[in-house]
């Protein structure tokens, strides 16, 4: 027995051929097909038999359910990835007191492990309980806890546990050994650790020399990274950090999906440090390594902290929740190259494994799914523009509730039919796009700014970026402001640039400066 809708576990060797062939390699089959669903309301099953449709291979059936009608799948659209943390968290906080829901009943589903980050904090900044399924929490995640020892010696070299951490990682041939009789060599002389490394005579009773070479890359490895952080933002300094230990370029290696993870997880953890650094830079609050160390540590404290009861909203990848089943589902980062992965679009066997991962998501909801995405992402440290999910317009419009109609018009462009996405890359259309239209010319050149230079302009105010207003942007050159949206610090512009078109940016990030009419 098997469902060739959920298969979803390629990457481990499943192959769902073994279902699709079954008929032709056992010409004697009986087929039976199970199609009532006693877990969703009609609503949530006929939304998922939209979705899995696309899929051009499968074994025809059509799921049905006896439950009520139901609500409407919500969709909810936010300006960057941090305020959609931001927004279910506080949407599930108020759920559970207005509905007396239990936090267990609500999940977070998201693509990959390193998402769960920007949850967790937002989670603990509401106190709201969680646990994450089947993993670690984000600052428990080995490359994590790597990389933050590594900061924590950049800035104090005196840290013992940090030291023990880094010294033989990434590998260099320093062994426990050799470790302990640092550590017993200080002990005695009562130094520290450190020092004993960096004296230029302890060396000879302790350590052979070709064992002390390899001591001393590290220590000199230390110093030239804390030299050159000295007066660098946090996030600079971490990058640096990262490219100088090697770390970044042993993550980056990795090929299987857990090594892949990994080095997600440290983009994650980089483009954390960025919000923390342009946040502090915006407010006029330190923004060095010092002032972030200081920030993540009150939230790794509470990893220590022993589960009192069951009772917690439970935060997991997809993958994860299959087999399980909640009352409210927020499936999260629904996003073109997140969801579905990048990797996944080179065949088209692995985008249709990808809607079948969304299939089931959508159906791991008893009563209600909310579908999320967010307009900007951090991505290394750039705030970067994202499309919606293809599979967001491929779920029947009938199903679902937008906040307002600019969701629906990010989902479905200039109109509001159920448009799919092509189902190969070559010749994707962006539905953002209305081609209608007569393109602008000259799209990828930004017109030089002469006379009215960067350089001589002053940053714009609040007060002065107002609909009609002339500004330049470093990247985009001269634009006409169109409209603004929201408050602060999540106030938006939508600029139309004299070369590039349209474009809507976060003033706090934007730094536009005022032109002349």
């Amino acid at each position: 027995m098997g469902d060739d809708a959920q298969s979803i576990y390629s990457f481990r060797g499943a192959r769902i051929e073994n279902i699709l062939n079954f008929r032709k390699d056992y010409p004697d089959y009986t087929l039976y097909k199970l199609e009532r669903n006693y877990r969703s309301t009609k609503t949530i099953v006929n939304a998922a038999n939209s979705i899995i449709k696309h899929n051009t291979g499968q074994i025809s059936k059509t799921i049905y359910s006896e439950k009520i009608q139901g609500n409407k799948i919500k969709i909810m659209e936010s300006m960057t990835d941090g305020e959609e943390g931001f927004r279910i968290a506080s949407d599930i906080f108020d759920r559970s007191l207005s509905e007396q829901v239990k936090w267990e009943e609500f999940a977070v589903l998201y693509r990959t492990n390193a998402q769960s980050r920007i949850f967790e904090e937002t989670f603990r900044k509401k106190n709201i309980p969680y646990k994450i399924y089947g993993g670690l929490s984000f600052y428990e995640r080995k490359e994590i806890k790597d990389i933050l020892a590594y900061l924590r010696m950049v800035i104090n070299p005196r840290d013992e546990e940090a030291l023990k951490r880094t010294i033989n990682y990434p590998r260099r041939g320093i062994g426990k050994t050799t470790v302990e009789r640092l550590f017993e060599a200080a002990e005695s002389n009562e130094l520290t650790a450190w020092e004993i490394m960096s004296g230029p005579n302890m060396h000879s009773s302790l350590l052979t020399p070709a064992t002390w070479k390899r001591v001393q890359v590290y220590t000199d490895l230390i110093n030239t990274v804390s030299s050159h952080c000295v007066n660098a933002s946090a996030y600079d300094a971490a990058m640096r950090t990262a490219k100088a230990t090697g770390i970044m370029k042993e993550l980056k290696e990795g090929e299987t999906p857990e090594e892949v993870s990994r080095y997600e997880n440290l983009q994650e953890l980089l483009n954390a440090i960025k919000e923390f650094t342009d946040a502090a830079e915006t407010n006029g609050e330190p923004a060095n390594l010092a002032a972030y160390l200081e920030s993540v540590a009150l939230i790794t404290d509470r990893d220590t902290e022993k589960e009192e009861d069951r009772n917690k909203v439970i935060l997991m990848t997809m993958h994860s929740a299959k087999g399980l089943e909640f009352r409210h589902v927020y499936i999260v980062g629904l996003e073109e190259n997140l969801f579905p992965s990048v990797m996944s679009l080179a065949e088209n066997s692995g985008l249709e494994e990808e809607r079948r991962l969304f299939y089931v998501a959508v159906t791991r909801s008893k009563e209600q799914v909310t579908l999320s995405y967010a307009l900007n992402r951090y991505k290394w440290g750039k705030l970067e523009n994202c499309k919606p999910s293809r599979f967001l317009a491929e779920v029947d419009d009938d199903y679902l509730e937008y906040p307002d109609e600019s969701g629906r018009r990010n989902i479905h462009g200039t109109s509001t039919s159920n448009r799919p996405f092509e189902k190969r890359i070559p010749g994707l259309k962006d539905k953002n796009i209305d081609y209608s239209k007569p393109p602008r010319k000259n799209l990828k050149r930004v017109k030089p700014i002469t006379d009215n230079s960067m350089d001589n302009k002053q940053l714009a105010s609040d007060d002065e970026l107002v609909e009609g207003a002339i500004v330049y942007h470093e990247r985009f050159g001269r634009g006409k402001i169109i409209s603004i949206d929201g408050q602060a610090p999540n106030t938006t512009a939508l600029v139309d640039f004299d070369d590039t078109g349209e474009k809507k940016l976060l003033l706090r990030f934007a730094k536009l400066k005022l032109g002349n009419n």
